[in-house]
């Protein structure tokens, strides 16, 4: 490798970025990255030194779990000190737990981790997946006037954004601008040029410090999401869940619930019994706020603890990473108010 040009890894854990069409059967099948030259030219006026690590087996993005993030994770460590940026090919449906989940496991991180995939294959004659390739190349590959990196922590690259990893969502199945941060602007605008949104870049409080890896995630947890009419025995029933240590509560608006009695109680007991209960709000844009309504309130008051403006696929990961850590559930409830890195306002 020379020592000029940027060193980046590729990642490849499957999904439909990494697919080309077979010319005989015309079946979707894995691509094959040792020809990725060949096959998307454009790479080559790039000038980078390009390495990539694919999984054996490509990973179908709804297959995706703590295991699997395990291993992304074990790559970026082992690999750390011998690339500028990491870029990460994965499937969209589950792209955002990826993002969120990676933010939390790779603590003080000061290298570009660029999530990206698309939704039609590379290898057909029209698709967005070349151009997201390439834009995740140049992203994870940025510097800034000090000649750091541009990007110091896990992002997703789709179309013409980057978005910070655990303010993302999965908006569109079918459009090319498939995510979305709701509470959070862009990191970067793709156009003619990439223009970085400096002032919205994570920087580590923690300056030069080593990078601090967790690999273990508890999924001893749960999303309840509260409907009008939802019935006593259906929450006590989950709430009552052999081995469950945190709930997220997807709730109404700025955090409110129904003000049935059964249910502050149901949700008191269980807070008492040592489950963190965390409260999100069910809304694409704004954030949880206990006080401003009575039956807000009421759940702050049964021991429920707000989680302000974090997204669905935060609010989870984050709970798994906490509990991983083999916190007290007093502890995990208070980290869960905290901003870790970035995911928070």
């Amino acid at each position: 490798m020379s020592e000029n040009r940027p060193k980046i890894l590729m990642i490849y854990t499957g999904g439909t970025i990494g697919m080309k069409e077979n010319p005989e059967t015309k079946a979707l099948e894995p691509f094959d990255f040792n020809h990725l030259l060949d096959n998307v030219p454009k790479l080559k006026m790039l000038d980078y030194d390009i390495s990539h690590h694919q999984f054996g087996r490509p990973i179908d993005s709804s297959d995706m779990d703590p295991r699997h993030w395990g291993k992304i994770v074990k790559v970026i460590e082992e690999n750390y000190r011998d690339f500028d940026g990491f870029v990460v090919l994965h499937g969209t449906d589950t792209m955002a737990y990826t993002a969120s989940a990676l933010s939390f496991m790779l603590q003080q991180l000061s290298k570009p981790v660029i999530i990206t995939g698309s939704q039609l294959p590379i290898g057909e004659v029209r698709t967005d997946g070349e151009e997201n390739l390439i834009t995740a190349l140049q992203i994870a590959a940025a510097k800034d006037g000090d000649g750091r990196p541009m990007v110091r922590e896990v992002a997703i690259l789709f179309e013409n954004f980057l978005w910070r990893g655990n303010r993302s969502t999965k908006r569109s199945s079918d459009n090319f601008d498939a995510f979305r941060s709701n509470n959070y602007p862009e990191l970067a605008k793709i156009g003619l040029g990439i223009t970085f949104n400096k002032e919205a870049l994570w920087r580590s409080p923690v300056k030069d410090s080593p990078l601090v890896v967790q690999y273990a995630m508890d999924t001893n947890v749960v999303c309840l999401d509260l409907f009008p009419g939802i019935q006593e025995n259906v929450v006590r029933h989950i709430l009552s869940t052999p081995g469950l240590k945190g709930v997220i509560l997807k709730t109404f608006g700025a955090g409110n619930a129904p003000g049935e009695k059964w249910l502050s109680e149901a949700l008191k007991e269980a807070v008492d019994r040592g489950i963190v209960i965390v409260n999100i709000t069910q809304c694409p844009n704004g954030e949880v706020v206990p006080h401003r309504y009575r039956n807000g309130l009421g759940l702050t008051r049964a021991g429920v603890v707000p989680g302000h403006d974090l997204t669905s696929e935060a609010a989870i990961t984050k709970l798994m990473y906490l509990l991983g850590r083999g916190l007290s559930n007093k502890e995990v409830a208070h980290y869960m108010q905290c901003n870790l890195c970035g995911e928070m306002s």
